[in-house]
């Protein structure tokens, strides 16, 4: 690794507080690498030989079941994939692909138990990583199982709109195929469920959308606080 990437590395919220000379053997042993899009990054049932960093790009996270496959969720810049797996010497229960082209950083995994053991500002920083993990899953789980497939877009397009400076105006982030198994819908539900936003003002062009009349689209989404603040 070069040395101006030695110091962006350390400078990631995950070795905030950490013992310098920790953080120096951890990243002397780590691979920093690019991805192009559609690469597999870990694959499901594999064990966990490192700790993956997102610190370009994105990357999605998948799980896939005889003929059938969902997407988990999409991760970005700072955020690291799969923590638990790592730390308890698992397999991983997800698979992970680059969306875009990325660069992600790979620690591995005994160093990254060993540091957990020994650093405890290393150790908060997982532990806080494990507990944004879990109440992410609990978000979405609440989102699956209390929202009609209409509803969890109409949510998502108002918490993307946020995302990117509530003008109303913004583009998808990845494939709209992504987005339906992002929501848990087909992609063929996921385009008549736009098109059932037609009346809320919502408008699709491509990867472009507008939200015309954010009142009326959020009168039908009813955010909550519990599922769609990314603070709570």
């Amino acid at each position: 690794m070069r040395m101006e990437d030695l110091d962006e590395m350390q400078r990631l919220p995950l070795f905030s507080g950490a013992a310098p000379a920790h953080v120096d053997a951890m990243l002397k042993a780590s691979f920093l690498q690019r991805f192009p899009p559609c690469v597999e990054l870990v694959r499901e049932g594999e064990p966990a030989d490192f700790l993956h960093v997102v610190v370009e790009g994105q990357v999605e996270m998948f799980s896939a079941y005889r003929d059938r496959e969902t997407t988990v969720g999409v991760l970005g810049a700072g955020q690291s994939f799969i923590v638990a797996a790592v730390l308890l010497d698992k397999a991983y229960l997800k698979s992970a692909r680059a969306l875009s082209p990325s660069r992600i950083l790979m620690i591995p995994a005994d160093g990254v138990r060993r540091y957990f053991q020994d650093d405890a500002a290393f150790a908060r920083a997982l532990a806080i990583e494990l507990s944004l993990a879990y109440r992410g899953i609990v978000k979405e789980l609440k989102n699956q199982k209390l929202r009609s497939g209409l509803e969890r877009l109409a949510n998502w397009l108002l918490s993307r709109d946020t995302e990117t400076g509530s003008t109303g105006h913004f583009g998808l982030p990845f494939d709209k195929k992504i987005l339906a198994s992002r929501l848990g819908m087909a992609p063929e539900v996921l385009s008549r469920s736009f098109a059932a936003l037609i009346p809320y003002h919502v408008i699709v062009n491509g990867p472009s959308v507008h939200l015309k009349d954010q009142g009326a689209l959020t009168q039908l989404a009813r955010p909550s606080i519990t599922i769609d603040d990314p603070a709570s």
